[in-house]
């Protein structure tokens, strides 16, 4: 099988994976004084200091970018695949059930994309939840600059809107050439909202806008490419409170974020 990367995006020291595939990459490392003797993102070519707004998608840049192996993809310290089709994703994840080698060669001989199963909202759509807990404005700004740059793409773009379900986590593996046309689409949208978008008065937490509109966007992608793919679950590496979830949920169901 050919050479394959799996990124781990991580701002802190974590248990990785043994599993020579994955490589551990500091994201925000230029913003950063911490030395985890991971690959840090603030080398080559790179958008480093972008991670306030970005989260992970410095270390999927600095992927794109600098690492070309055949197959490239990205989790999370905290989230990973798992190779178990059954795998409950309330369930506390184990390293021993991480997504293989052998697992990830023979999924990649039968679709072209490896993605985390849909995360499900049931009693509201992707636009509707995003309006509860974020600023309604990001979605207005990024609608703009695809009707502007990828205006076959808006139709895919108003399509996921009004779906109750979506790929999360900016999680996935692709072919590099895949992999390199989704980011060379992804970050031209995303620079250019950057252009438009006055997040100056932004809180820390949703100033991680471009981070959160990109989940969306994989979709969009997705809809409009038409790749095949194979869904598989994602582990949560760390206890997860579900209770305290679902109430933070419907808090957000009956607010919605003023600017």
């Amino acid at each position: 099988m050919n050479r394959i990367t799996i990124g781990v995006a991580t701002h802190k020291k974590y248990r990785m994976p043994d599993d020579e595939v994955y490589l551990p990459i500091q994201s925000g490392a230029a913003l950063s004084d911490l030395n985890l003797s991971y690959q840090r993102d603030n080398v080559g070519e790179n958008i480093s200091i972008k991670n306030p707004n970005y989260s992970e998608l410095t270390a999927l840049y600095w992927l794109w970018k600098n690492d070309h192996s055949e197959y490239k993809g990205l989790v999370h310290y905290r989230r990973h695949f798992s190779s178990k089709h059954n795998y409950l994703e309330f369930r506390t994840g184990n390293f021993s059930d991480l997504l293989d080698v052998s697992t990830l060669e023979h999924l990649l001989t039968k679709v072209d994309i490896i993605l985390p199963k849909k995360r499900k909202y049931y009693i509201e759509t992707i636009k509707s939840h995003y309006e509860h807990t974020h600023y309604g404005i990001d979605l207005e700004v990024t609608e703009n600059v695809i009707k502007s740059i990828y205006p076959d793409y808006l139709n895919s773009y108003n399509k996921v809107l009004n779906r109750k379900s979506a790929h999360m986590f900016n999680m996935f593996v692709m072919s590099e050439n895949k992999f390199d046309e989704y980011c060379e689409w992804l970050f031209k949208i995303l620079f250019e909202i950057e252009k438009k978008l006055d997040i100056s008065q932004y809180s820390d937490f949703h100033a991680r806008v471009f981070g959160r509109i990109s989940e969306i966007l994989l979709d969009v992608w997705l809809d409009k490419k038409k790749y095949n793919y194979v869904e598989i679950p994602v582990m949560f590496m760390e206890n997860q409170s579900w209770s305290k979830k679902i109430v933070k949920f419907l808090k957000a169901k009956a607010y919605r974020v003023r600017y």
